[in-house]
C-alpha cells in the first residue's frame, strides 16, 4: 500500500508543477539583475556588475511554490511513560508553501527586495518575512558621487536575513526551494532576519563584508530584562571561475552576538518551519487537547538549536565545481552561554560543532539532472560537565530541472540522535515529553518547486 502511495505521490507532485522538456539558459535582463537567485544556480552574493541605466521605476513580481509528498517512519528508545506515544506517521502530502517577491529598481544601482510568506508550516496565514535596499551606485544622490569607490563597493540595509556563512544561500526559504538540491536545510540552520546594515567590497574575485544588526527578530523600542546589544558579523572570501570547467569559492564568516535578551536565536529564527514534518513528536492519549497534529507549535522538527546567549559562531564554506561535479561544505563552531533562566548565566559556556558536506553530479545537455549525497552531523555540550548531544543525518537525492524555474526532486533521509539523558526533557506547561533520546527517522520525501 505504501509503495502505491509513493508512486501516486511522485506522479501527482510532478503533474502539479507543469511539464517542460529542457533546462533554459539564463538571460541578462532587468529581472535577472533584480532577482538573480531565481535565474542561475550557485549564486551566492549578488554579482557586482555595472548597474543598468535608470529610466523610471521598474518592478518585477516573482514567487515560489513548493509541495512535498512525505513518507517517513520514526522510532525512539526514550521511555515515554503512560499515556504518551509517538505520532503515527503515514504517507501523504504536506501543506503547500508559497512566497511572493516584489523587486523594484528605484534609481540607478538602487534596488529593493521584499518577500512575503503566503503560506508556511508555522504560519498558515500570509505575513512579511522581510526586505532590504541594495545600493551599488550613488548617482541618485549626486552624479558621479564616489564613483571610483562604488565600482567595487556595495551597501545593503534592511530587515532581512543576515549574510552569515554561505549555507543560507543554498537553504530552503519557506517555498524557495529551487536552489536547494535536497529537501531540508542543515541541522543547525544558521538563519536570522534582523534589522541590519552591511558594507561590501569586491575586487578580482575577493570579497569582504562587515555588518551590524540590532539582534532582534521582533522589533520594539522598549527595553527587556537586560540592555539590548548589537551583533557584529563579517565575511571574507574568494570566488573565481578558473576556467570554463572549474570554479572555486572559499569563504569564512564570524558573528558575535551580545546581550541576554537579544541575539540568542541565530539557529531558531526561521519562522517558516522545517521540511521533515511531525517527526519524533509525542502525543498525550489521555488529553487530546495537548496533541499537535499539524505540528505548528513544533515547526522545527529535525533541527537543533543550541540556544546560546552571548554567542560567538564562525562558519567556513568551500565550494568547488568541476564540470558536472560539485562539492559544497560547511564547518561551523558555535559557543556561548546556556542560561539557567532568563537573567542568570551558567558558570561555564558550552559549544557545538557542525559538519556538512554535499557532493553532487549534474548531468544532461544543460545539467538539468543531478544525483548526490549529503552528510550532516552536530555534536557538543551545553556547558562544562554536561552530557554530549550528537545528531547524524544522511541524505541521498536526485532532481530534474524541467525548466530553469521548475524542479522536481526525491530524497531519502536517515537521521539519528544519540541515546542519552540529555534529551530527556519534560515541559510541564505543555505536558510534553521528548522522544529524541535514541530517536531516529528515515524515509523518502518527494518535492516539487517553482521559482520565478
Amino acid at each position: 500500500m505504501k509503495t502505491t502511495l509513493l508512486k501516486t505521490g511522485l506522479l501527482s507532485t510532478v503533474l502539479m508543477t507543469g511539464f517542460a522538456f529542457a533546462q533554459e539558459t539564463a538571460t541578462t535582463t532587468m529581472r535577472d539583475y533584480l532577482a538573480p537567485e531565481k535565474t542561475t544556480r550557485n549564486i551566492f552574493e549578488d554579482p557586482k556588475i555595472e548597474a543598468p541605466e535608470y529610466d523610471g521605476v521598474q518592478i518585477s513580481v516573482g514567487g515560489d511554490f513548493a509541495l512535498q509528498f512525505q513518507s517517513l517512519d520514526h522510532s525512539t528508545k526514550a521511555v515515554l511513560g503512560k499515556d504518551y506515544e509517538l505520532n503515527t506517521m503515514g504517507a501523504d502530502f504536506n501543506l503547500p508553501t508559497a512566497n511572493l517577491d516584489i523587486n523594484a529598481y528605484l534609481a540607478k544601482g538602487l534596488k529593493m527586495h521584499l518577500r512575503t510568506y503566503l503560506s508556511a508550516r508555522h504560519h498558515n496565514e500570509a505575513w512579511v518575512k522581510g526586505g532590504y535596499i541594495q545600493i551599488d551606485n550613488l548617482d541618485f544622490i549626486s552624479k558621479g558621487l564616489l564613483s571610483d569607490l562604488m565600482k567595487n563597493a556595495r551597501i545593503k540595509i534592511g530587515m532581512d536575513e543576515l549574510n552569515y556563512g554561505d549555507a543560507h544561500f543554498r537553504r530552503t526559504d519557506n517555498a524557495e526551494a529551487i536552489n536547494n538540491p535536497f529537501v531540508e536545510n542543515n541541522i543547525m540552520d544558521a538563519f536570522s532576519t534582523q534589522a541590519f546594515g552591511e558594507i561590501y567590497y569586491f575586487r578580482d574575485g575577493f570579497m569582504g563584508m562587515i555588518g551590524v544588526s540590532n539582534g532582534k527578530l521582533n522589533q520594539t523600542a522598549t527595553k527587556g530584562t537586560n540592555e539590548n546589544k548589537p551583533s557584529i558579523y563579517a565575511k571574507v572570501g574568494y570566488d573565481k571561475q578558473i576556467n570554463s570547467d572549474l570554479r572555486v569559492r572559499l569563504t569564512g564568516s564570524i558573528i558575535k552576538t551580545n546581550g541576554l535578551n537579544t541575539n540568542g536565536k541565530l539557529y531558531s529564527d526561521d519562522r517558516a518551519g522545517s521540511r521533515y514534518y511531525y517527526v519524533l513528536l509525542v502525543t498525550n492519549n489521555a488529553n487530546s487537547a495537548l496533541s499537535d497534529a499539524m505540528g505548528t507549535s513544533n515547526p522545527s522538527t529535525g533541527r537543533f538549536d543550541p540556544n546560546f546567549k552571548e554567542m560567538t559562531a564562525f562558519q567556513f564554506n568551500p565550494f568547488i565545481k568541476y564540470k558536472g561535479l560539485e562539492f559544497f561544505g560547511t564547518f561551523e563552531h558555535a559557543s556561548g552561554n546556556k542560561l539557567l533562566n532568563a537573567t542568570t548565566k551558567r558558570d561555564s559556556d558550552g559549544s557545538y560543532n557542525q559538519f556538512a558536506g554535499e557532493l553532487l553530479y549534474r548531468f544532461g545537455g544543460k545539467e538539468q539532472f543531478y544525483i548526490g549525497g549529503k552528510y550532516n552531523s552536530v555534536s557538543g555540550k551545553d556547558y562544562d560537565g554536561a552530557l554530549e548531544r550528537k545528531i547524524d543525518r544522511f541524505n541521498f537525492a536526485g532532481g530534474w530541472y524541467m525548466t530553469k524555474n521548475v524542479l522536481a526532486k526525491v530524497e531519502y533521509v536517515n537521521q539519528k540522535y544519540n541515546q542519552s539523558d540529555v534529551w530527556n526533557v519534560y515541559d510541564a506547561n505543555k505536558d510534553q515529553k521528548s522522544a529524541l533520546s535514541g530517536g531516529k527517522f528515515n524515509g523518502i520525501v518527494f518535492e516539487a518547486t517553482i521559482g520565478f
